[in-house]
């Protein structure tokens, strides 16, 4: 007796760097089509395939039952700002560097997606982003979220800022730093790892506040709660401008008279794994951990 599809309308998304990752778009999407699936395309990809139908990630959002990002971290993290909203579940096939978030190698990527698509043996892990927002005279002037980090620094490189991290209302510490990483579980193997911020299990309700090269040598990162409410106040000395960047593509303008909230979001990005996925086997594959001993 054939298994009930889990998914019917399948999305395919993510911007081709280059024609390999075009030819893994278009392949995935003829795979797809012979096995009956409705089939959504989001239009800069199907301007690209030169395909007669394409919708946005609004449409998408809204119709598809499961979205396929095919690139790197980078189209993993962009489409889960955009489409968190619509718990739509997301799965990667990589075409970048890493691939913390885009799991499935292209070489396997078929294999991978019927068991996944006609066999049922997939997992849902729900990952947390954070909300960043600019708040001027009490009101919120822009706002954005972030599935890795949030990141709070001047605009031009080398400048020095001082600051002070309030949690839930209460003073926490003051610093002198090139600026703060604000980072989920996620992002904890991203660009806080690489400024010295420790490693969280994404199932982990933690957010890490790593300083960006302190100048005081007593400066740690600190792991709070997940669900704790992070604002930081600025000296008014500061002659730069300044920058709140959400996982490295948007960025926040503000000034020091302004302050910078960043809390747990709303939206919640359900991410989608084959069932033999194990965090701790990609993690020590990327960071070049050695293997088992015995």
């Amino acid at each position: 007796m054939n298994q009930q599809k889990p998914f019917e309308v399948i999305a395919i998304v993510g911007t081709p760097r280059h024609n390999n990752a075009l030819e893994t778009h278009l392949t995935v999407y003829n795979w797809l089509k012979d096995r009956n699936y409705t089939i959504l395309v989001e239009n800069s990809v199907a301007e690209q395939l030169q395909l007669d139908e394409s919708y946005s990630l609004d449409e998408i959002g809204q119709r598809a039952e499961l979205v396929i990002v095919i690139g790197g971290d980078g189209n993993m993290l962009g489409m889960a700002r955009a489409l968190a909203k619509y718990r739509v579940p997301l799965i990667g096939i990589n075409r970048g560097n890493l691939g913390f978030l885009t799991d499935i190698a292209p070489q396997t990527a078929f294999e991978q997606l019927y068991s996944c698509l006609m066999k049922n043996e997939f997992v849902i892990e729900e990952r947390f982003l954070l909300e960043a927002c600019v708040e001027r005279n009490g009101k919120i002037i822009s706002s954005n979220n972030a599935l890795n980090e949030i990141v709070i620094h001047p605009s031009q490189i080398a400048r020095i800022i001082e600051f002070e991290v309030y949690i839930d209302g209460k003073f926490a510490f003051s610093q002198r730093a090139d600026g703060l990483i604000v980072s989920t579980p996620t992002g904890s193997t991203a660009y806080s790892l690489s400024a010295g911020g420790p490693i969280l299990t994404p199932n982990m309700n933690a957010i890490a506040l790593v300083p960006m090269h302190p100048h005081t040598l007593s400066s740690r990162p600190l792991v709070v709660d997940g669900d704790s409410h992070i604002s930081l106040r600025f000296s008014k000395q500061i002659t730069s401008e300044l920058e709140v960047i959400c996982d490295g593509q948007v960025a926040l303008p503000f000034t020091p008279e302004d302050r910078v909230l960043v809390r747990k979001s709303i939206d919640k990005l359900q991410l989608l794994h084959l069932k033999d996925y194990n965090y701790f086997t990609v993690l020590g594959s990327k960071l070049g951990w050695a293997s088992k001993l015995f």
